[in-house]
């Protein structure tokens, strides 16, 4: 820290300490003030740590991070940053890096000290502290950030110690080093396990107390099992159940109400009333139901935890993406899965590809765009020799590149679900769970003070019982896992259908969907097509211009120019090869500049009188002839067009084409528009939407981009080439076109599922508290209901998507 900064904070902080000279708490973490705390601008911390990060958090404009609801109580970090020391060494560095590119670097980070909202808000703010961080993005369930910045402004090791300053130190083992899997945390099981020996010793010895009254047992043994049931529920309620208590009490210093306050309240009921009749000889106590109840609780918070983990959204790519790279192998060209991408395979990059996996620029000029990594849209060039990085994308020519290292399982799902390819959508129903969740707790509180009011007058015997029921059998639990569960296996189904959806919110997206607009070539037609003929004549030298020119682009007529022409005809070299999205492609092979596409791109009048889609062929200037298409549309489109119409859906169509297939087409839609621009795509959308539309689009990726992106729900439709956009929210197997209603019909059911599972949930939390409220109901029932009610719920939810979609399937 600066000399005059450490100097003024100091004078400051000096002339505000006697307004905070009463605090016991440290003004960051919460803990115990010392005997001579330090401060720091009227506030007091409990040790240098918890100074440093607010000092950080002042001078950066973010104190608001203490006004948050559920603030994050991490320690700054008050080991000696020596211990960073490593992190200089290029071999460690470059095995951390997810990518570089000598000035933009980007890496993530495993932090075991993330656990609340407020962790997330601080890490995804981490460009406050520091102008060098561009961005951060925390993944709350796996703990991670990923985190992009200026390593000339920021060095790694720099970066790491503002981590650990902040209380996040990155645990960066050599297994992690290595690419290893990181060690499980054992701690929850230790919990559970202590809880469950208790639990059941504790059973054991409450026996004389069941046998009472019988004269089987000495009153003496009696009350020494019960002295030893007290002793065995220490561990459970001070160790076990901490959990709890640590969320309560976050809450509640920060003015937040969470479901915790009210199993805590329930425990401490409990463990205050058995305590006090063991200690007064007035009765054995309920140790027995209280480990019980906390050991029941522990499991379905084990189950939550593990159902979550399975639900887990980044999955393998092996059954993951429907798409091939072109795979070089003996001179021949071929498609292959990602999944079976080796290192040491040579594949072809064209105009516009995402570059799948990290690899070696082997022949080509490469002009990568990293964006979709960083945020950062600024083309780099690339010579033969240099590495390029996975999610960077070719924004020239044709590249050869060798695969380094296989395709990772998750991080092309990160760069799908990046901050910039959000859309903002409203998802009310996520909207209104998250609600009523926050008020139900509010509500147990209000209805367990009225049950004891009630019970002090009626039998003050119960109210112990009576209370300690309601603020157990209540569980809004299960509706806060209602969505997740629905909407993923919904993803699941659709996933087995060749429907591929990247994230939970797009089946709601799906399911609200009432207007469908289709892309035309490549999209309801087939990139093969039924027949291509030129028109004109070709000299050798130009069909191997052409063949050049269309190997490096990804529209699909250009891709069926390139097989057209075969591999009897040579490649050659192109120079400065560019492409107009929706008019054409041109280069320079040799001395002369080839170009192809619409007559208007190529310098002719307006073509008139074919039924035929045209691209014309022009050198120098020249017209040489054109290509005619014959367009082949998708098996059962008709039927599907069809039915899409007859259960009310709109139906629009948007294509870059001339006008000649209208008549062909029009009693299939309802509005056609031919000779579109991308950006007029994109306006014609935006115009919907402003209709109070819900609009899909269908498009064949790349060439659709912003309309994707634009729509509520953009579906990439993928033949057997490799056209990956992160712009859109599906990707569609084109063999399974048909798919489409299928799914939105699941995506529809699901909804369905949803509010049947949430009648269910109200119904079980009526009943139980029902029964709770008049005594009827046991604080160890209520325990072993609880989490009986969320496996219930969720065995439901996953049971009827399942067979919903099995029904569809067979329809």
């Amino acid at each position: 820290m600066p000399k005059k900064l450490e100097k003024d904070l100091l004078v400051e902080g000096l002339k505000l300490a006697v307004e905070n000279k009463g605090a016991t708490s440290c003004y960051h973490c919460g803990d115990k003030l010392p005997i001579n705390p330090l401060m720091s601008f009227g506030h007091s911390f409990c040790c240098q740590g918890c100074q440093t990060v607010y000092e950080l958090l002042h001078e950066s404009g973010m104190e608001e991070f203490y006004s948050l609801p559920e603030r994050s109580t991490s320690k700054g970090g008050e080991e000696k940053q020596e211990q960073w020391a490593y992190l200089e060494h290029e071999e460690v560095r470059q095995k951390l890096l997810s990518f570089t590119d000598g000035s933009i670097s980007k890496a993530t980070f495993y932090l075991p000290a993330i656990h609340c909202s407020s962790c997330i808000w601080l890490l995804e703010n981490l460009h406050k502290l520091s102008p060098g961080i561009r961005s951060s993005v925390v993944n709350f369930g796996k703990k991670e950030v990923s985190i992009t910045w200026a390593e000339g402004e920021l060095p790694l090791r720099a970066l790491v110690e503002l981590l650990s300053r902040l209380g996040y130190a990155p645990d960066i083992s050599l297994e992690s080093v290595k690419g290893q899997k990181k060690k499980r945390d054992w701690s929850f099981y230790l919990k559970l396990g202590i809880a469950g020996f208790c639990f059941g010793n504790i059973m054991m010895l409450s026996l004389p107390e069941y046998l009472d009254g019988k004269g089987l047992v000495d009153p003496e043994y009696q009350q020494f099992f019960s002295w030893l049931n007290m002793l065995l529920a220490l561990p459970v309620v001070f160790y076990s159940a901490t959990e709890f208590y640590t969320s309560a009490w976050r809450g509640l210093r920060y003015k937040y109400i969470s479901l915790d306050m009210t199993i805590t309240l329930g425990i401490f009921t409990i463990w205050g009333r058995s305590m006090w009749e063991i200690l007064t000889v007035t009765g054995a106590g309920y140790m027995d139901s209280l480990c019980g109840l906390i050991f029941f609780l522990l499991i379905g918070k084990w189950y939550q935890s593990k159902t979550y983990e399975a639900l887990s959204f980044e999955r393998d790519y092996n059954s993951y993406f429907p798409v091939a790279a072109t795979r070089l192998k003996g001179g021949k060209e071929d498609t292959v899965l990602l999944k079976d991408l080796e290192p040491g395979d040579r594949i072809l990059i064209r105009n516009q590809e995402l570059i799948p996996a990290d690899a070696i620029l082997m022949k080509g000029e490469g002009k990568v765009d990293y964006a979709f990594v960083t945020g950062e849209s600024a083309p780099q060039s690339r010579q033969s020799g240099d590495l390029l990085y996975a999610g960077g994308r070719q924004t020239g020519g044709t590249l050869e590149v060798e695969i380094k290292k296989k395709v990772e399982s998750s991080y092309l799902t990160q760069l799908w679900n990046q901050e910039v390819f959000q859309k903002g959508n409203t998802h009310k129903l996520s909207a209104l769970v998250q609600g009523l969740s926050s008020r139900f707790t509010w509500f147990i509180l209000l209805l367990s003070l009225a049950t004891a009011a009630y019970w002090y007058w009626a039998n003050p015997a119960e109210i112990w019982n009576t209370v300690t029921a309601v603020l157990i059998v209540a569980c809004p639990c299960a509706l806060a896992l209602v969505i997740p569960f629905a909407f993923g296996n919904t993803i699941r189904v659709l996933g087995r259908w060749g429907l591929y959806l990247k994230n939970a919110e797009a089946v709601e997206d799906l399911a609200l969907t009432d207007t469908l607009v289709f892309d035309k070539t490549g999209t309801i037609t087939h990139k093969k097509g039924a027949g291509l003929a030129f028109v004109g004549e070709l000299d050798e030298a130009a069909q191997s211009a052409i063949r050049s020119l269309t190997r490096t682009s990804t529209h699909p007529l250009s891709q069926r120019i390139y097989q057209k022409l075969g591999d009897a005809v040579p490649l050659c070299p192109v120079q400065a090869y560019a492409e107009e999205a929706g008019r054409g492609i041109s280069g320079w092979v040799g001395d002369e500049e080839y170009k192809l596409g619409s007559a208007s791109f190529v310098g002719l009048p307006k073509e008139e009188g074919s039924r035929a889609t045209r691209v014309y062929i022009s050198r120098n200037g020249q017209p040489l002839g054109h290509y005619e298409f014959q367009s082949q549309y998708r098996e059962g489109l008709d039927v599907l067009l069809g039915r899409l119409r007859k259960q009310g859906y709109e139906l629009h169509l948007l294509s870059g084409d001339n006008d000649r297939e209208r008549a062909v087409l029009q009693n299939s839609f309802d509005a056609l528009h031919f000779n579109q621009q991308p950006m007029d795509k994109l306006q014609y959308i935006r115009r919907l939407k402003a209709q109070g539309k819900k609009v899909m689009m269908v498009g064949d990726g790349l060439n659709d981009a912003g309309a994707l992106k634009e729509s509520q729900l953009g579906i990439s439709v993928s033949d057997d080439v490799y056209h990956f956009s992160p712009a859109c929210d599906a990707i569609l197997d084109a063999k399974r076109f048909e798919k489409i209603l299928t799914g939105m019909q699941l995506a529809k059911s699901s909804m369905r599922i949803i509010n049947i599972a949430f009648i269910l949930s109200f119904l079980y939390n009526i009943i139980g508290l029902s029964f709770a409220v008049t005594a009827n109901l046991a604080p160890i029932v209520c325990a072993i209901l609880m989490p009986l009610s969320s496996v219930t719920i969720v065995g439901f939810v996953t049971a009827a998507v399942l067979w919903k979609g099995s029904r569809l399937e067979k329809d």
